[in-house]
């Protein structure tokens, strides 16, 4: 083990490095899974970009529902950027080391744009929930100033809740190890390495999970509940189905994240035995949304897909003159 050690005022051997070792069990041929993770991060690259430019292009996509829609692009970009460029520096490079404060600072990031993502999705459950339920108050109350103040209220809770994540990692003390059978630099990944107490470390982490993005799952799935109340008491089927349509592209994807949130956690705590599928995971759901989340948008939401032929008319047209 190439581990680095500094040692400290108290004669103990302190790690300056962290090796981000891969995926466990794999790390011969874990190269070739660069292809397509690359891809991937190529893909929700320049989907997000598309929703963004045409969002700022388009001005009958200038409402609070599309503003939410490139607030979750930007995170997403954040979300995959944070992450794949390491990984793919691993697989193509070798360039498994990482600095201490360089992890916990990945680490923070990691955690912040998961989180607002979540809180993102609750914003346009919040914004549905309105838009169907008191469809003639939406106006007066889903505003460009509603979007920027729950924008902000988000930014505000995950970037102080977080905050503590990367502070508890940092003040464990790593003596020994320093290779993490990790693609990234997850909290329970990195502090597992200490050589002193992660008590509170874990504790955290699990009151973090359940307090933001646990609640922000159930207030979520309430408003769809109220959602399907309150559509299921329209006497028009056309209307019904309109307004089922509204949320449907919503619907599936928050229903696919919060699942992989579930699926990850739950392969996490039942790893030992396959520790490769808990890091793929880890993984996949840090890099699969954001490139997932624009293309369901772009098939489901008709404004979404005439912005795009608009934008393309008009590259069109400045390409020809």
């Amino acid at each position: 083990m190439d581990a680095t050690l500094t040692i400290t005022n108290g004669s103990r051997f302190q790690v300056s490095e962290f090796v981000l070792m891969g995926f466990p069990g794999i790390h011969s041929w874990q190269h070739w899974l660069s292809l397509p993770l690359a891809l991937l991060y190529l893909l929700a690259l320049g989907a997000n970009l598309l929703i963004l430019i045409t969002i700022q292009h388009d001005s009958t996509l200038h409402q609070p529902m599309y503003y939410l829609l490139g607030i979750l692009a930007i995170v997403d970009i954040g979300l995959a950027t944070t992450i794949m460029p390491k990984i793919l520096a691993i697989f193509w490079f070798n360039a498994k080391t990482i600095g201490l404060s360089e992890c916990f600072a990945q680490m923070y990031a990691i955690n912040s744009f998961m989180s607002m993502e979540s809180g993102i999705f609750l914003c346009m459950a919040v914004d549905r929930y309105v838009a169907i339920c008191y469809p003639l108050q939406y106006p007066s109350i889903v505003t460009e100033t509603f979007v920027i103040k729950v924008t902000l209220s988000m930014m505000l809770r995950n970037g102080l809740l977080v905050i503590p994540v990367p502070v508890l990692a940092a003040q464990r003390h790593y003596c020994s190890r320093n290779e993490i059978d990790h693609c990234l630099c997850s909290n329970l990944g990195v502090t597992s390495l200490a050589c002193d107490d992660i008590t509170i470390n874990r504790f955290y982490h699990l009151a973090l999970a359940w307090f933001m993005v646990g609640s922000d799952m159930g207030l979520v799935f309430a408003s769809y509940m109220l959602i399907i109340r309150s559509v299921l008491r329209l006497n028009s089927a056309e209307a019904t189905s309109k307004a089922l349509s509204t949320c449907s592209s919503h619907l599936t994807l928050i229903l696919f994240f919060y699942t992989a949130i579930i699926v990850v956690s739950v392969t996490h705590l039942a790893g030992r035995k396959f520790p490769i599928i808990p890091v793929l995971l880890n993984v996949l759901h840090s890099v699969i949304p954001p490139a997932l989340n624009p293309m369901v948008y772009a098939l489901r939401t008709q404004e979404l897909r005439v912005g795009f032929q608009r934008l393309f008319a008009l590259g069109e047209n400045m390409s020809r003159k």
